[in-house]
C-alpha cells in the first residue's frame, strides 16, 4: 500500500498573524498591550494594521468606528500618526480598549529619591 504524505498548508507569517488575532481576540490584545510597552510606534501601526485585517477589514471597522475609512487606511500607513480619538474607536470597534496602568507604585518612587538625598 502506497501512503500518502499529507502537504500543510503554507501561510506567510501576517497571516498567521491575522489568524491568531481573530481566533483569540486575548491573545490580540495582550500582543497589542506588549506593543505599547515597548513604545514603537512603526510595530504599534503594524499590529493596528494586523489587527484590522482579522477584525473585519478597514472598512468595517471605519464604518462601525464612525470614521472615514479613507483617513483609517492613511492612519494606519507606516507613515500614519494616529490620534487618541481615532484609536480608541478604533479599538472599541474591534472590542477593545486603551488602559493605563501604573509602572511602579508612587511610594517606591518616593523612597528612593529620598534615600538619594
Amino acid at each position: 500500500m502506497k501512503r500518502k504524505s499529507k502537504v500543510l498548508p503554507f501561510r506567510n507569517h501576517e497571516e498567521a498573524t491575522v489568524a491568531s488575532f481573530r481566533d483569540d481576540p486575548k491573545f490580540a490584545a495582550e500582543y497589542l498591550n506588549a506593543v505599547l510597552e515597548e513604545g514603537d510606534q512603526d510595530e504599534l501601526l503594524l499590529a493596528l494594521r494586523y489587527m484590522a485585517k482579522a477584525f473585519g477589514g478597514v472598512s468595517k471597522l471605519a464604518e462601525e468606528a464612525e470614521l472615514n475609512a479613507t483617513s483609517l487606511y492613511r492612519t494606519l500607513s507606516p507613515h500614519g500618526n494616529p490620534e487618541l480619538k481615532s484609536l480608541t474607536a478604533l479599538l472599541k470597534a474591534m472590542g477593545m480598549r486603551l488602559a493605563v496602568q501604573p509602572v511602579r507604585e508612587r511610594g517606591a518612587r518616593r523612597s528612593r529619591v529620598t534615600a538619594n538625598n
